[in-house]
């Protein structure tokens, strides 16, 4: 039986107790999207500051990344706000960490009215319940990129028309709809937005992780290069947390780590791995059909493209963040992003997605 269903349960309320018991208090700290590889993370930071934990899943989710925290599960999706309200009912902090995380969708309708919408009724749902303070987790991709190698941060200007994709579109929405609320209605929401992380715990794995899977194991011969800020998910999880405790309402916060070209990073992961780092780097125009054809396939079939044209779109601007902010109002510290590809790189072995 599901445990997230047990018969008889109506959704979005208590439904079953993980981990060890004993845990459980008044007051939790409610984290969305807690099975995922970011939401993990913050689950697991909160659990070590003390909080109560109340994780809200998605019916069916795999529990893997949850299953050894002592906490409340509940039942709840972005595409059912209906639920939120038992969801966040006597909670006082939120963590809105879930979202739609997808690359390429062949309909972007139910993305954007999961990342967009949902994270509106949840954000009124919680400030409606008296939640005290809510951490939204936003991203780099809702923020202005200048893209030429130039650092780009929390005020380098932004513009729908210049977000390329739809779960950056998405997120930008919802971002600017999470900071409309806080001017109209007053939400204690704090913004924070990771650039790309990883580390252990990335299952699915993530579209970042998935290339240092592939590097490590010998399998990328090639790659078209650009710039992309690596730090490490735990990092972003202790960031998530400052957030909470230093972090000023209506305020974002960029949660990044180290500024890598793709070759350069390429070359850290096989030295870590000890295996050849790829050697050829591709113009577009030589993957641009194989984008074209990728996306045929996967609206027939089913299959995830593993390229696109928006993802080659988006690898035409150098993704350079910087997190000062964050660092000076936050006290927020990452570490070398080769401790976090030589993190995710154990990972991925002891679970065996690595040879």
């Amino acid at each position: 039986m599901n445990p997230l269903s047990p018969e008889g349960s109506p959704r979005a309320r208590l439904l079953h107790v993980i981990g060890a018991p004993g845990r459980i208090m008044t007051a939790p700290t409610l984290v969305t999207g807690a099975t995922g590889f970011v939401g993990s993370a913050v689950a697991r930071n909160l659990l070590e500051r003390g909080h109560s934990l109340r994780l809200m899943a998605r019916k069916g989710a795999d529990l893997t990344n949850i299953r050894d925290l002592p906490a409340e599960l509940v039942e709840g999706d972005l595409s059912a706000p209906a639920g939120f309200a038992a969801a966040v009912k006597g909670c006082r902090y939120v963590f809105h960490v879930a979202a739609d995380y997808r690359l390429w969708v062949p309909d972007p309708a139910p993305m954007m009215m999961a990342n967009v919408e949902g994270t509106r009724q949840l954000m009124i749902a919680a400030q409606e319940a008296g939640v005290e303070r809510i951490v939204y987790c936003s991203s780099v991709a809702a923020l202005g990129l200048i893209g030429d190698g130039t650092v780009s941060d929390e005020t380098t200007p932004v513009h729908e028309h210049a977000v390329i994709g739809i779960y950056k579109r998405s997120k930008y929405r919802a971002e600017q709809e999470v900071l409309r609320l806080v001017r109209e209605r007053g939400l204690p929401a704090v913004v924070v937005n990771p650039s790309t992380p990883v580390g252990p715990r990335d299952i699915k794995p993530t579209p970042t992780g998935q290339m240092i899977l592939d590097c490590a194991a010998g399998k990328m011969p090639a790659y078209v290069d650009t710039g992309v800020n690596i730090v490490h998910v735990d990092d972003v999880a202790e960031g998530h947390a400052l957030a909470l405790e230093r972090g000023r309402v209506g305020q974002k916060y960029i949660l990044g780590g180290q500024n890598y070209l793709l070759r350069d990073l390429f070359a850290m992961t096989a030295d870590i791995a000890g295996v050849r780092p790829p050697r050829i780097s591709l113009p577009q125009s030589v993957i641009w059909p194989v984008a074209v054809v990728s996306e045929w396939l996967s609206r027939g079939f089913g299959i995830a493209p593993r390229v696109t044209r928006e993802m080659l779109a988006m690898s035409h601007k150098k993704m350079f963040f910087s997190s000062a902010k964050a660092e000076h109002e936050l006290g927020y510290a990452p570490r070398p992003a080769r401790a976090a590809v030589s993190d995710a790189i154990d990972w991925f072995r002891q679970s065996g997605m690595l040879g």
